[in-house]
């Protein structure tokens, strides 16, 4: 449950990053704690690549049960067999599924996500599928993806006027939050997605940078 103040501003869309499970969910138990998230996606992808199968199913039914504890929607990045395993949401890349399939599969409550890059094709085309959202960005250099194209704020202006939740993603931190609303005139956006600008702080100054984020959503 989210302590918004401002029914108008962005909401909070966090993407979990590959800190070591205990101190991950740590972590996420302060940030749950402070209201400020609305959305959770589990993205480890140095746990693909580390670990086994069964450690990535225990380490997800961690987190989904922690989300869970504070009424927060879980999306999958990526993995339709996880996410109908735990009953959880999706986000899919452009190479990563149908999300016609995965809402088949999952059902019409959950939240699906779809990345669409810089594109306004594909960000109605998320639309036509079922999607719940579309994802546009980079908007800013991405320590995530240090390589993905700058999305204009232009094409991010036309996404805005679609009767389409829009998600901005990429490099977006306090310090320029301010600098992609004002390029956008306060148009509306439904979802800030981060990363390391939270991820990154330990778990004593973590809520903290949670709810600084709020106060500065809530400016919007």
């Amino acid at each position: 449950m989210t302590s918004q103040g401002n029914d108008k501003a962005p909401k909070l869309y966090l993407l979990t990053n590959d800190d070591e499970i205990s101190t991950l969910l740590d972590k996420l138990e302060r940030v749950f704690d402070t209201g400020t998230v609305s959305l959770l996606q589990v993205r480890r992808k140095s746990t693909l690549k580390l670990y086994d199968l069964a450690t990535v199913y225990r380490e997800a039914e961690m987190i989904v049960s922690l989300a869970s504890d504070y009424d927060i929607d879980v999306v999958m990045n990526d993995d339709l067999e996880l996410a109908s395993h735990f009953g959880t949401g999706l986000h899919l890349g452009q190479r990563d599924g149908s999300v016609r399939v995965a809402r088949e599969i999952l059902g019409d409550d959950v939240v699906i996500g779809r990345t669409c890059h810089t594109d306004i094709a594909l960000f109605k085309e998320a639309k036509r599928e079922g999607a719940t959202y579309g994802a546009m960005g980079t908007a800013f250099a991405s320590i995530t993806k240090p390589r993905a194209n700058i999305i204009s704020r232009d094409i991010l202006k036309k996404a805005t006027e679609f009767d389409f939740p829009l998600c901005v993603i990429g490099g977006i931190a306090l310090e320029n939050i301010h600098q992609l609303r004002d390029d956008l005139n306060g148009a509306p956006v439904d979802y800030i997605a981060v990363t390391a600008d939270i991820m990154g702080h330990s778990v004593d100054t973590i809520a903290d940078k949670c709810l600084a984020w709020q106060q500065k959503l809530n400016t919007w």
